[in-house]
This record gives structure tokens, sequence and C-alpha cells, in this order.
């Protein structure tokens, strides 16, 4: 009966100054809001990163330059297209080779310009990271080799540029050079944040003349099944181990690289937390500061009350609830805006956000854990006021 009746009281309390009331609440939404939100954005990012990778394959190894490790800046590539080939000829009938350069260059074609961008790839490039073209064809050995200028767009590229008209056999430029458009790609989305329909595909050779290069930025090779990894794994460090000192390269797999990305999304999912904690705190100072308020305005109220009989546990009681009343009523509203913005935020931008139960029940928690915190030393100080000298408060 005393936690109904110190809640009734508490309700009116609440309603006689809805406007404080609201105010005060509206520290507390922010807060459990900010969490339900940004915990949604980091638990999507990994979703979508592990989608990404696993999209990849599990028998694909990714030979990429440095230390692949958390926390260690990316590494110049020192590959070369020798070494893509010195891979083929010592891989050759157990696994697919293939390399890769990539530079955002600006493209043009029928008076229409977009930024996209550029790979320069190796034959069996489509074989080793399954690209499959839709019309024409992709780009063979004989490309590579001349350093022709031909271009296989991707399915966005091509409709952007070339709108109700058939791209194929026509000609866009990228760095001022006319490239010939000989194939198109099938639909494949986007992964890791790239968008790989608008990526364009030219002959390494031809992409190196474009940049000024020499280099490779990343090698893939793709054995026949994941059983094999380790065997194919060992061969390519021997290989490469006879130009590069060991921390020069890294050999990826894709258990590796959720583990890395696992560590990064992790680390900023806390980091986002903890942005939207101090948004709680200061929303629980808020409702303290206020309660404070309340019972400096309410000490004859109650005197009164300690002397028909209340006790100091029941008045200590009575503003506890309001406070923790308070935090529950911010904490709900904080989480249906959290969810609706989460919403909004993966219908109409390209934010991936994914609502988690525990981030929802996280938020509800900690904003009635808030509400105890901040509410106790008013609570008390109510509680512990002597009705003399409540009674006589001016």
């Amino acid at each position: 009966m005393r936690v109904l009746e110190a809640s009734r009281v508490a309700a009116t309390a609440i309603a006689a100054n809805r406007l404080r009331s609201a105010l005060t609440i509206l520290g507390v939404v922010i807060g459990v809001m900010s969490v339900v939100l940004l915990v949604a954005v980091g638990t999507g990012a990994r979703n979508e990163v592990t989608a990404g990778v696993e999209d990849l394959g599990s028998n694909l190894l990714i030979v990429a330059p440095g230390s692949f490790e958390f926390g260690q800046a990316p590494s110049a590539s020192r590959f070369t297209l020798e070494d893509v080939e010195r891979l083929d000829r010592a891989l050759r009938g157990r696994a697919a080779v293939s390399g890769q350069i990539v530079s955002g260059e600006t493209i043009r074609a029928e008076g229409v310009s977009a930024t996209s961008s550029v790979l320069g790839v190796t034959a069996g490039y489509d074989q080793v990271l399954g690209r499959v073209v839709s019309r024409g064809e992709f780009l063979n050995a004989s490309d590579v080799a001349t350093g022709r200028r031909v271009v296989v767009l991707g399915a966005s590229a091509a409709d952007g540029l070339f709108v109700d008209v058939d791209p194929i056999g026509r000609s866009v430029a990228i760095g001022g050079l006319r490239y010939r458009v000989i194939g198109v790609t099938e639909r494949l989305g986007a992964a890791l944040g790239v968008d790989r329909d608008a990526q364009v595909y030219i002959p390494v050779t031809a992409a190196q003349r474009l940049f000024g290069t020499r280099r490779v930025d990343t090698i893939f090779v793709r054995p026949p099944s994941a059983d094999v990894l380790d065997a194919v794994s060992a061969e390519i460090e021997f290989v490469l181990g006879e130009r590069f000192e060991q921390d020069e390269f890294s050999i990826l797999t894709q258990d590796e690289i959720l583990g890395v990305a696992g560590d990064i999304l992790d680390t900023l999912t806390l980091v986002l937390v903890a942005i939207a904690g101090i948004s709680l705190l200061v929303g629980g100072i808020g409702v303290s500061n206020i309660m404070l308020v309340s019972v400096s305005e309410r000490t004859r109220e109650i005197g009164l009350r300690k002397a028909l009989g209340a006790r100091t546990r029941d008045i200590t009681l009575q503003f506890l609830v309001e406070a923790v009343a308070l935090c529950g009523v911010g904490g709900l509203l904080g989480i249906g805006l959290g969810v609706g913005l989460a919403e909004v935020a993966t219908r109409f931008s390209p934010l991936p956000a994914d609502v988690t139960s525990w981030s929802v029940a996280l938020a509800f928690g900690t904003s009635l854990t808030v509400g105890v915190v901040f509410g106790v030393f008013p609570a008390r100080r109510a509680g512990k006021l002597d009705p003399v000298v409540a009674l006589r408060y001016e």
C-alpha cells in the first residue's frame, strides 16, 4: 500500500508541474534514444561487414601489403605484376590467382560524368572474385598482355552513363583516354560499404599506365575448396618470402578479416555507447537537480505529512518513486524514438541500423538505474527533514 500511495502522490506532483517534468524527461529521452540508435548503428555496421566478408567466400585468400592487425596503419603496396605472375605459375592447377589496382576516377560518356572506382585487374578476375557479365564479355589475357583500352562496366555505372542505350561497343573517357565498352556485369549489390555495381574494370596494364605506377594493390587467390587453404597459404608465403620480408605482406582468410573487423567495430560501438552514456548522465543530473528543487518547494508539505504520521522511509519512498517515474517515462519515450530513428536511417540512408533486444533492455534498465541513483540523495534529504522545522519553513 505504501508503494501505491507513493506512486499516486508522485503522479500528482509530476502532473502539477507538467512543463518542468517534461523538460526533465527530455534529458533522459535524449540519452536513452542515443544508446538505442548508436548501438543499432554499430550492430548494423557489424552485420553489413560480416555479410560482405562472407560474400567473398570461405575459400578466398587475400594477399595484402604490410601487417593486417587491429590498430595497424595500412602499408603502401610493393607488389608488382611480376609477383602475381610468379604466384600464378607456382599455384597453377591448384588455385586461381588474380591481382588488382584501384583508383577513384571521373568517367564520362554521352555527355554524362560520374565518379567511380576504376579497378585495373588481371585475367581471371571474374572467376576469382565472382564477377558475372550480363552482356558482352569480361577482360581476357590478351587484353591484359597488350594493355588494350577496353572496359567492363558495373550495372549501375552502365545505367548511369548510358540511359536507354546499349553500352556495348560505345566509348567512355577515363583520365582523358577513350576506352571501348566490351561488357556489363550483373548486379551484385553493396559489400563492405562499397557499391560494386558502380565499379568499372580495365586491364591492369592499362590501369598502371593510366595511374602512372607499377604497383598492384592486392592479390587474390582462390583454391577449389577451403580444405586446402593452409597448404596454399604456405605456398604463397614461400613464394613471396623470396622477395619480401615476413612483415611486408599478410595472407588473410575470411575468419581473420572478420576477427580484425570485429575488433574495430566493437571498439567503435563501445565509443558510441560511451558518448550516449554521457547524454544519459547529464539527464540524470537534471533529474537530481529538479528533485532537489521539488524538495525545497514542498518542505511544508513534507512537514505536514510527517506531523500526521508519515515516517522517514515513507517520504523517502515518495520522492524516490517520483524520480524513477520521470526516468522510466523518459526511457520508454527514448526507446520509441530511438527505434523509430533507426528505422528511418535504414530505409532512407546508406547507414545500416539493426535494433537489438539487449540494447533496448540495457537502455531502459539504465534509465531506471539513473532514476534510482540520482533520486536517492534528494529523497533521503526529504525524508530526514525535521517536521517542526519543515512546518515553519517559509
